[in-house]
């Protein structure tokens, strides 16, 4: 199975809530390859290895670990750290491997690169995670049009947040690309209610098939 990433439109919208949800599902191991920011329960790999129920040895190291939770490229220069795109080739796993990037899919992992552009050089699909709150429509579509102007496979939209049927139906129409699914909010967030929300709202056929996968695909 090819591996799969999960980036989103912005910061903060429940990406790695996501992304631990996907991983868990299918089983598979999880890569952030750059975690900026360390608070005191940890980073974002240390949140999907609660929330996920999978063994600690599915939840791979990231390549770079850096204090201030701000832009990958800032954080590695007041770190004093210069982020090698070298460093940032896809683990090799027995099974499917998640990864997830760092806020949207613009955001600069060195001052010349950016997300996207190391997207493009893994030549893997993107799940595009998005809010259903007002503004999501321009976020995604500038998303999705950033990613295909890289020649990156956008999988589909997967929506966080509260149902807004217009939102959603526009993105994916107008994008021409899977709609996913959506992950409500949840009232309490356990291994056992994200399990549940996400089985209820995606099929895990739908991440499984990437190998049948072709970007032309219109929904």
């Amino acid at each position: 199975m090819r591996p799969l990433i999960v980036t989103g439109t912005d910061t903060e919208i429940g990406k790695t809530v996501f992304a631990a949800a996907l991983a868990g599902a299918l089983g598979a191991h999880y890569w952030k390859p750059v975690q900026a920011g360390l608070e005191e329960d940890g980073g974002d790999g240390d949140r999907v290895a609660r929330l996920s129920g999978l063994p600690a040895s599915h939840i791979l190291p990231e390549a770079y670990r850096l204090a201030t939770p701000c832009s990958p490229h800032l954080a590695a220069e007041i770190d004093g750290v210069e982020i090698d795109p070298e460093r940032l080739a896809l683990p090799r796993v027995d099974g499917p491997l998640v990864v997830e990037g760092a806020g949207g899919v613009m955001v600069p992992l060195t001052r010349a690169s950016t997300y996207a552009d190391q997207f493009a050089r893994w030549n893997a699909p993107v799940v595009l995670v998005a809010r259903t709150m007002l503004g999501t429509i321009n976020h995604s579509l500038l998303s999705i049009e950033a990613l295909r102007a890289r020649g990156v496979d956008v999988l589909g939209v997967a929506f966080v947040g509260d149902p807004v049927e217009d939102s959603e139906a526009t993105i994916c129409a107008m994008a021409q690309v899977r709609r996913l699914g959506r992950l409500p909010r949840l009232a309490s967030l356990t291994p056992e209610n994200l399990a549940q929300a996400f089985s209820e709202n995606f099929l895990v056929e739908d991440f499984r098939r990437v190998e049948d996968f072709r970007e032309d695909f219109r929904a």
